[in-house]
């Protein structure tokens, strides 16, 4: 087993990159095991924890990068500033994390932001992506409601002043 403590300033060009599939969970912990696609064995003791895309070691033909898995997520697509404002402030009241790019507004799929979103007529879009929100502020409940995800409905959306119809 190698043991990990940091992650490497950058991956050497012209090596074969060998994944260690790893959930974001289990990315935020400090001490932790994986192991990468071609069954090497890291042990991981970190002062900081990793992010996806992170080289950790390398031999002469390898470099071993993290790969986090991707989740399934609410994708809410904004319209302004004013709208990201009352949407951030929403999800943010209900204490969950997310990620903001030109995309939209990235939220865990969890049944208390899918009620809310449902109940405020946010259009959404249920995705897959790496999850990677924000490590400063707040907390994330992170807990399995045990619902299923097996509707095909459209979702409306509010208004561009955050008032839903």
């Amino acid at each position: 087993m190698n043991l990990i403590t940091k992650a490497l300033p950058h991956a050497h060009a012209g090596r074969e990159v060998v994944p260690v599939l790893v959930d974001r969970h289990k990315l935020a912990r400090r001490r932790w095991r994986g192991v990468a696609a071609d069954g090497t064995d890291f042990g991981f003791d970190l002062n900081e924890s990793l992010n996806h895309g992170d080289c950790i070691y390398e031999t002469d033909t390898k470099s071993y990068v993290i790969e986090q898995t991707a989740e399934d997520c609410f994708l809410i697509a904004l319209k302004g500033a004013q709208q990201a404002a009352w949407i951030g402030w929403m999800v943010g009241n209900l204490h969950f994390k997310a990620s903001f790019s030109d995309e939209g507004v990235l939220v865990q799929d969890d049944l208390a932001v899918e009620q809310m979103l449902n109940r405020e007529h946010i259009h959404y879009d249920r995705v897959q992506r790496v999850f990677q929100p924000a490590k400063q502020g707040g907390h994330s409940h992170d807990h399995d409601h045990g619902h299923s995800h097996d509707h095909g409905h459209s979702h409306s959306l509010g208004d561009d002043n955050g008032h839903s119809h």
